[in-house]
């Protein structure tokens, strides 16, 4: 007998609209199983609503992968789901050797894709597959497989995040062909992701967009990138014209990359690269009077439980309320929120609350995500981490 999860009463609603199954929706368990093996769901009457990767020792008990009764979690099933995630980027964005501007896109989504716990990002000829949950160790290989042939890539790194190889009890070593630096084109510009040790799978590629836009906006103006990281949005403004640009992070590490895809990028309007504590470098800048015609303000995660929802949404308003301190009459704001615990409308309240106490008024512009290789579930929150507004600051 496989391992059989029964529902507490009223929470099979849940699973209707969300892959996660938390600890505390859970009944009872039976039968016999190690962490990645597939387990059914049953609600409370007994009635079979789901079956996924299944971990005893972790809060997120089960990611429910399918709901047709009978479909087996086999290889021909992973295969398949692979194959469609894939497919679905190559159509919209052509395979790899038609790339010119762009070769850095996301082919697996997790839960977007029905692939719970599981990212595959391509840097034009190398993939990076990312695990982030136990059951998918044992088709490594075959995703792989799936997705080379797919994308026509020819190298692929196997890995699992630092914290989710200790949730789910898998090796965090790199897998597969050996990690490194790759260097791929996003909106004609050439940047490299480190595929062991960059952040994320090596390189913000949700934020492709996004640094388009800004950069469409750039010309003419002083610009500040708060939180730059390696400086994607920095390369944009300062090939688009920007007056000046500016780039502030706490990470020497970030900060060298930068520098490196500066050197990759040559010309336009040099960087000033400054490594900061931001909120309190905000400050200094408030103090002295400095200010910016466009402010880009793209924070790590800033809620990463829901215990700490509200000291992380004080956080946001903080150093949004800063940056409309600093932007001059008619400044542009491009704000971002990655917290997946904190949705689009709360985001938008903690802006507004800056906006108020900064006295200023503020418009919308337009709100901003993820780009279309990154999509949105028709009922998946989960996926829509990435959360931007893009404001004009009177």
């Amino acid at each position: 007998m496989g391992v059989v999860v029964r529902l507490r009463k009223g929470r099979e609603r849940a699973v209707e609209r969300s892959p996660w199954i938390f600890s505390g929706a859970v009944e009872s368990t039976e039968g016999r199983g190690e962490a990645g093996d597939a387990a059914d769901v049953l609600d409370w009457k007994g009635r079979w609503v789901g079956r996924g990767w299944w971990n005893p020792a972790a809060e997120l008990r089960v990611r429910v992968l399918t709901r047709r009764e009978g479909e087996a979690l086999d290889e021909a099933w992973v295969r398949e789901r692979v194959r469609r995630s894939a497919e679905m980027r190559t159509r919209l964005f052509g395979r790899r050797e038609a790339w010119r501007e762009t070769s850095g896109w996301r082919m697996v989504f997790s839960e977007t894709d029905g692939l719970s716990g599981l990212v595959a990002d391509q840097y034009d000829g190398t993939l990076l597959v990312e695990l982030g949950a136990k059951g998918w160790e044992r088709w490594a290989r075959t995703i792989v497989d799936e997705l080379k042939a797919a994308t026509g890539a020819e190298r692929a790194v196997v890995r699992a995040t630092e914290e989710a190889a200790k949730r789910e009890g898998m090796s965090a070593a790199p897998a597969g062909d050996a990690a490194g630096v790759v260097r791929f084109r996003e909106n004609g510009w050439n940047f490299e992701a480190d595929l062991g040790a960059g952040q994320k799978t090596g390189f913000y590629l949700d934020q492709r967009d996004n640094r388009r836009i800004v950069a469409e906006l750039a010309a003419g103006r002083d610009v500040l990138s708060a939180y730059c990281y390696t400086g994607g949005f920095e390369i944009g403004a300062a090939h688009a014209g920007a007056k000046s640009v500016t780039g502030w992070d706490s990470s020497a590490a970030a900060l060298a990359q930068a520098r490196r895809h500066a050197e990759l990028n040559p010309g336009g309007t040099a960087v000033a690269w400054e490594e900061a504590d931001v909120p309190r470098r905000l400050r200094a800048a408030r103090d002295r009077r400095e200010s910016w015609d466009l402010i880009v303000l793209d924070p790590p995660k800033l809620v990463t439980s829901r215990g700490a929802l509200k000291r992380g949404l004080r956080g946001y308003k903080d150093i949004n309320l800063l940056a409309m301190k600093l932007l001059r009459p008619g400044g542009i704001l491009a704000t971002f929120s990655c917290s997946g615990l904190v949705d689009a409308a709360t985001f938008k309240t903690a802006v507004g609350w800056a906006a108020k106490d900064a006295g200023r008024e503020v418009k919308v512009l337009r709100e901003l995500g993820a780009g279309a290789d990154h999509p949105v579930g028709i009922f998946g929150e989960e996926s829509r981490y990435l959360k931007g507004l893009l404001c004009w600051v009177e």
